[in-house]
């Protein structure tokens, strides 16, 4: 472990430990320590038997002293959890200051790609590439955030603390401080319950992202841009005329997505709509009041231009009494009281005042252009291209509604939908009301859209399409919606392919929806763009993980294949998770990975739960990881790296015939088997986990789970990786892997294959943080001896053939710092395992009812702690 990160969780851990000692006396610190102690011999010495002497350890604790002795556990995971990303980002910063500028530049993602873009496709291609490059994260509020709210507060504030320890100036009673706040924070995050009371409302979901936005990605965004324009004009910076494209657009399906989720109505959406143009509104506004205050340029020196004379002019006509205010505060400084009445313009815009308000983000854009335009004549070039410029990206990036807001349904809702319309009439009393809220959906639509403007709510996504009519029924509820076609707001439907038949059959569905004479005119009125969404996480649950991985894939080079011969420009939306299990992993690695002409310059992907935080919540990290996806995303378009892809797939195509059938036939074993839905609620804590108040959605889509398809994704993710199984991202893959037999073969699959790699690395780190010890004592909370010994006997064979393909003896084994945070994090996610099953055994045997809920409790406080140990949930 680096020295400093070393020094950081030895010092929180230590302070932790007064915490203890302080709010529980010795007897807690010690009952702590002790088990500590013999997690971490278990760990180093299996055969020591520790691990039975731990859990003879637990089951003496009182049920009080087993929540303590939990708690201490994942407050200690936070603890480490903040160290090693604060740790990141002071290597981030350690290495941009031991180098030049230039030498900063030229090592980053983005310029290194455009390095190699020029190399093969020359200066001209590449600067139409980089105009045309597009990156969307999509936020979803899917239940996989364990933290609370106050927690993730909580956590930001020590981690400011913590930073601020870096500093050269901060020593002698100035320390001493620092150390007195850190323990004050250490001790409210120790008093603060990890669990909610109440399960967030939708609402709750749209303000928690709103955190993000209004923390790290309004500012970060437009410095990401900065950083890629500095370096394609490197050799004039700040006064070349900026040529970075605003290349991020956010998406959001919080407040949208009600595919399952009764608590998202067309109300909450409107509202969510609302919530997010208040914010960027507000953001903007403060914007252009700081950056006005600070435009002190004399026409003396910087004259304005007759296109700003005229726009003064029409501001004066606009709002006599404020700009006679501001002309009397700004005497001569025609910039600047330009775009102070821009502040007051988008103050009014926020209050709804009709009088002053701008009609769209695009009349803001013309006032800011007019006033850098008039910067540059005047030859204040720097002055135009520095804040004024961020402000620009801002307004582009953001507009007046934030993020695009995405709507999500069922196909199955929107057929029953129009049964009974077929029966009833759509203005009937008699349509059900899950039918009214439907076509309230639509109304809302069109209201958000006049509001905020098209492109706040356009996108419909129509989950299980199995067939072109499902995606020409959101058309004809829009229709009966608002009374007509022609009275429908503007939509563009994307189809969401999700199960392993459902992607086979998505090229045909395809060729046939663009027949459809509305989609014609919609694809006409957009230069032919469509947009088509592939569920990893369903995939994964109806074919296994290695199968899924395969037919995506081959969806995506079909699909692709398909918009290319149909004139259509693609945009893959990729509905992937922060789990292995449910296509997580690198995102930049992905992209990469995909077939030729599938990204083409552009990517979309669902941004979930915890990834969100871990991705967006530090400026520092997230300017990284979007200047990662988007270099990988501009490469992936290179004609060797697509040719590469290409090659690679058609050279190991028996390989991936024998994997595909092979660990299918392995995953259908397991989840076939009689009786296996019920077996995998008995030694997983997948009931439980329904009670946790992590989201608005429910958890599963009947009462019970009778199959598999009762199950949402989510949760089938989150209890095998509690249970340290990690099922999701490895099962079938070593049958199928020995049934390939060759390792030679295997090995150069590994060195040249990209998909393959890249799913047997992700299979690495899955397996990296299970334990067989672990597994086998839940796996035992079953009666089912045989499904047990399935899967530890696939786990086994999964980790001996990856080992052999990638030429390790150990799992992580070359990756140093990676390969020991997981080894070090190990024994204590370990010590909240065992104190999980101390409370699943109790539930399992028929616990007195007296008793279940603090053993629900209990169970439930070590879920927490286990995400946190683990970095992923669902």
């Amino acid at each position: 472990m680096p020295e400093k990160l070393r020094a950081d969780v030895r010092l929180l851990g230590d302070l932790l430990g007064t915490i203890l000692r302080e709010a529980g006396g010795p007897d807690l610190l010690d009952d702590v320590e002790r088990l500590r102690g013999l997690v971490i011999t278990a760990q180093k010495a299996p055969e020591s038997g520790a691990i039975d002497e731990a859990e003879a350890l637990i089951d003496t604790f009182s049920p009080e002293r087993a929540e303590e002795v939990s708690r201490a556990f994942s407050c200690y995971f936070h603890l480490v959890n903040l160290a090693e990303e604060h740790h990141r980002v002071r290597v981030v910063h350690e290495h941009e200051a031991e180098l030049s500028p230039a030498e900063a530049h030229a090592q980053d993602y983005l310029p290194d790609a455009l390095r190699r873009l020029e190399a093969e496709l020359g200066p001209d291609e590449t600067r139409r590439r980089l105009a045309g490059l597009e990156f969307r994260p999509v936020f979803t509020a899917h239940p996989t955030e364990a933290r609370r709210r106050a927690i993730a507060a909580s956590i930001r504030r020590i981690t400011t603390l913590l930073a601020a320890r870096d500093e050269s100036s901060l020593a002698g009673v100035s320390r001493l401080e620092n150390t007195d706040q850190l323990l004050a924070e250490i001790d409210g995050l120790w008093r603060t319950s990890p669990l909610r009371t109440t399960k967030p409302s939708p609402l709750d979901e749209v303000r928690t992202a709103m955190g993000v936005f209004d923390e790290t990605l309004f500012s970060v965004l437009p410095e990401v841009y900065r950083r890629l324009d500095t370096w394609v004009n490197r050799d004039e910076p700040g006064v070349s005329t900026p040529v970075s494209p605003p290349f991020v657009r956010l998406g959001t399906w919080i407040g949208g997505d009600r595919d399952g989720n009764p608590n998202v109505t067309a109300s909450i959406t409107r509202t969510a709509a609302a919530i997010a143009s208040e914010h960027v509104l507000i953001a903007l506004e403060n914007v252009a009041e700081r950056v006005g205050r600070t435009m002190t340029l004399d026409a003396t020196t910087t004259p304005a231009s007759e296109a700003l004379d005229q726009l003064w002019l029409s501001q004066r006509q606009l709002a006599p009494e404020i700009t006679a205010d501001i002309s009397s505060r700004s005497p001569n400084e025609p910039h600047r009281r330009t775009l102070l009445v821009v502040a007051e313009r988008l103050r009014a815009t926020r209050r709804r005042d009709a009088d002053l308000a701008y009609p769209t983000a695009a009349d803001l854009l013309a006032d800011l252009r007019t006033i850098q335009d008039s910067l540059v004549a005047a030859g204040a070039r720097r002055v135009a291209y520095s804040d004024l410029q961020k402000f620009i990206w801002q307004v582009q990036t953001f507009g007046f509604h934030l993020a695009e807001l995405e709507v999500r349904q069922h196909s199955q809702v929107h057929r029953e939908t129009l049964a009974e319309i077929a029966e009833h009439g759509a203005d009937s009393a008699a349509l059900s009301e899950r039918s009214v809220e439907v076509l309230d959906t639509f109304r809302a639509i069109a209201a958000i859209q006049k509001r905020h403007g098209v492109d706040a709510a356009r996108r419909y996504v129509v989950s299980f399409t199995t067939n072109a009519e499902d995606l020409a029924n959101v058309y004809t509820l829009a229709a009966h919606a608002l009374g007509g076609p022609e009275l429908a707001p503007v939509l563009d439907v994307v189809p969401l392919f999700e199960t392993f038949a459902d992607l086979q059959a998505a090229p045909g569905v395809l060729a046939e929806y663009v027949k459809n004479p509305l989609v014609v005119e919609r694809l006409e009125a957009t230069d032919r763009r469509l947009e088509v969404m592939l569920g990893y996480s369903d995939s994964s649950k109806d074919v296994g993980p290695v199968s899924a991985t395969l037919a995506l894939y081959e969806a995506q080079d079909k699909i692709a294949a398909w918009a290319q011969d149909a004139d259509i420009t693609l945009t893959l939306f990729h509905g992937r998770g922060g789990a292995l299990g449910r296509g997580g992993g690198p995102a930049n690695r992905a992209v990469l990975a995909q077939p030729p002409g599938s990204v083409d310059g552009r990517f979309k992907l669902t941004e979930q739960g915890e990834v969100i935080a871990a991705r967006y919540g530090d400026p520092t990290i997230a300017t990284r990881h979007i200047e990662q996806v988007a270099a990988a995303t501009l490469l992936q378009s290179m004609p060797s790296v697509g040719e590469h892809n290409a090659q690679a797939a058609e050279r190991f195509t028996d390989v991936a015939a024998t994997l595909d059938v092979e660990s299918r036939k392995r995953f259908f074993e397991l989840v076939h088997a009689e009786g296996f839905p019920q077996w995998f609620a008995q030694v997983t804590p997948q009931e439980e986990i329904g009670l946790l108040p992590l989201g608005s959605r429910p958890a599963k889509r009947g009462l019970s789970v009778n199959s598999l398809d009762d199950l949402r994704a989510i949760p089938w993710v989150f209890a095998w990786t509690q249970a340290r199984i990690n099922l999701t991202g490895w099962f079938g893959l070593g049958t199928a892997l020995a049934a390939v037999g060759d390792v030679d073969e295997l090995k150069r699959a590994y060195a040249q294959w990209p998909l393959f790699s890249t799913m047997i690395d992700n299979v690495e780190m899955s397996l990296a943080k299970t334990d067989v010890r672990i597994a086998e004592r839940y796996l035992a909370l079953g009666d089912r001896d045989d499904l047990a010994t399935l899967v530890l006997d696939e786990m086994a064979l999964t980790r001996e053939w990856v080992l052999k393909i990638t030429g390790k003896t150990t799992m992580l084994g070359n990756l140093h710092v990676l390969g020991r945070a997981v080894q070090l994090r190990s024994p204590y996610v370990d010590a909240l395992s065992l104190i999980q099953l101390r409370a699943l055994r109790a539930l399992r045997r028929g616990a007195p009812q007296e008793q279940v809920p603090q053993l629900q409790r209990l169970l439930l406080l070590s879920v927490n702690g286990i995400a946190a140990g683990l970095q992923n949930t669902g």
